[in-house]
């Protein structure tokens, strides 16, 4: 019997990769938008009117919250999203309609049923703690002329050959009924397009055909009347709804201790503490502040990974990264790429972690060092091993700008340039010995053969190259020589090289 599994087991799947496909996914989400409010302020004594506490209100913030959070987290992985859901005609409404559109632009589809009232949830809160929450809304139906423009609207997008696949974000507000939830299964299945379902209610037979749902330990427990404490009881009741449902995968969202995926019929193979088509994931060690709409983040990360291609298991373990992230955060809140790479990063070397970041995070670095009239460079490697030769190009690369910038390939990145048996050491830890130098001051992982892409990104005042290279060779080197810049072919250092040491340690 395996031990279950842990988050930082991605990198055998190549987090980086994974996380660079995010940017190609295109996604459906329909369900029930809200508008989320939360109202902050400071306590500072109890009302004379009965025994409760006074909020003395500061600001306000709104933002999207159901089907719309969804969307908030879906855009910043950087995937494409259409967002399908009802408002009413109200100034709720608007604003929800105003967010939505300044997200995803022209991919969102937001029907008005005019006697229906957004759904709105108000939270009250005072030293980063929840005192209360208020929902206005309606949980009736929408109306039949209301959802077969839904359900229209939804066929002509997962028509589209770009879409990946489709959410089904259900808060029980009425609007996916189980007609509407069955229509839109079954168009997405027809389309060959995954479903994934944030679950609501008892009943989990209107999710017949879904390829995954993601019920909480609690729904999961509600829906089957099967006990869900340890882990064994979680399989089966897992077990229990794949089979009943006809739904491929069940996730199992269990706070504190991480998430269980269970398979119908074992169909992944073993993987796991619990037997075949089982994979337990280990909860990172944060400290969590607020749970609300991590959900939201779980089916994002999910269905956004699937439809970049990833399996059900690598998805579902992006997607617990990323739930550990938004806990630590307060509101309903997303993961960004560079933080699901830190988070995996920071397991292997604390005092690293904020060196290593993606794409978006150099390029913010970047502009932050320029604007102190500081020079930025850039080299990139494998570095397996790292051995005397890769300290000197570090160090003279360091040595020709004020800071420095580390490309870094991906362990399938590497396996694709190296070869059989390469890289001897996995991305994170490759990652944390670099960033643990002093001539380095950023770490991007990448996971396409050449940097080329990052050079574009940065436009590095130097690009930095061993001298086994000419000029020419260098990928990039014309991009920073049009902005102005140098190429840099550093000194060899003779008789080191990471195939040197494995062929004496294989000696």
């Amino acid at each position: 019997m395996t031990s279950p599994d842990h988050p930082t087991t991605v990198l055998a799947n190549d987090l980086a990769a994974d996380l660079e496909a995010l940017t190609q996914a295109r996604v459906v989400v329909v369900g029930d938008a809200m508008l989320d409010r939360y109202l902050y302020g400071a306590v500072e004594r109890i009302s004379p009117e009965a025994p409760i506490p006074v909020l003395r209100i500061e600001r306000e913030v709104a933002m999207l919250g159901g089907a719309g959070n969804v969307l908030r987290n879906l855009t910043a992985l950087g995937a494409a999203a259409e967002l399908i859901a009802v408002i009413g005609d109200d100034v709720p409404g608007r604003e929800v309609a105003a967010m939505a559109a300044a997200e995803a632009g022209e991919g969102c589809r937001l029907l008005i049923q005019t006697d229906r009232p957004t759904t709105i949830k108000e939270r009250h809160i005072a030293g980063g703690q929840q005192l209360l929450r208020t929902d206005r809304e309606s949980t009736v139906p929408v109306d039949r002329v209301t959802a077969a423009a839904l359900l229209a609207a939804a066929r002509a997008a997962l028509a589209e050959p770009a879409v990946g696949a489709l959410i089904l974000s259900d808060y029980g507000k009425g609007v996916l009924t189980p007609d509407v939830m069955a229509a839109l299964i079954e168009a997405a299945r027809k389309a060959g397009r995954p479903v994934v379902v944030d679950p609501k209610g008892r009943d989990f037979a209107i999710y017949r055909g879904a390829s995954v749902i993601t019920p909480n330990r609690r729904e999961l427990a509600l829906a089957t009347g099967l006990p869900t404490d340890d882990d064994d009881q979680v399989v089966a009741a897992g077990r229990a709804v794949a089979d009943r449902a006809g739904i491929a995968h069940v996730l199992a969202t269990r706070s504190e201790k991480g998430m269980t995926l269970v398979s119908a019929g074992g169909a992944e193979g073993s993987g796991g503490s619990g037997g075949a088509g089982v994979h337990h994931l280990a909860a990172a060690a944060r400290e969590v502040f607020d749970v609300s709409g991590a959900g939201d983040t779980v089916v994002a990360v999910l269905a956004a990974a699937l439809a970049a291609g990833c399996d059900v298991v690598r998805a579902a373990r992006l997607a617990n990264i990323a739930a550990g992230i938004v806990v630590g955060k307060l509101g309903t809140a997303v993961a960004y790429p560079g933080e699901i790479l830190r988070a995996h990063h920071a397991t292997d070397l604390l005092a690293a972690e904020a060196k290593v970041v993606d794409a978006t995070g150099m390029r913010d670095q970047a502009a932050r060092w320029r604007r102190a009239g500081l020079t930025v460079g850039f080299t990139n490697g494998c570095f397996d091993l790292l051995h005397p030769g890769h300290v000197s190009l570090l160090r003279q690369a360091r040595a020709a700008c004020d800071r420095l910038v580390v490309g870094l390939n991906s362990d399938a990145s590497a396996h694709r340039l190296k070869g059989a048996g390469r890289p001897v050491q996995a991305e994170v830890a490759r990652a944390a010995v670099l960033a643990s130098l002093a001539d380095t001051d950023l770490v991007v992982v990448f996971g396409e053969d050449t940097p080329l892409k990052l050079i574009e990104d940065l436009v590095p005042d130097v690009l930095v190259k061993g001298a086994d290279y000419t000029a020419e060779q260098v990928v990039g080197a014309d991009v920073v020589r049009r902005a102005g810049g140098r190429v840099l072919l550093a000194k060899l250092v003779p008789g080191h090289s990471t195939t040197g040491i494995i062929a004496k340690l294989n000696a």
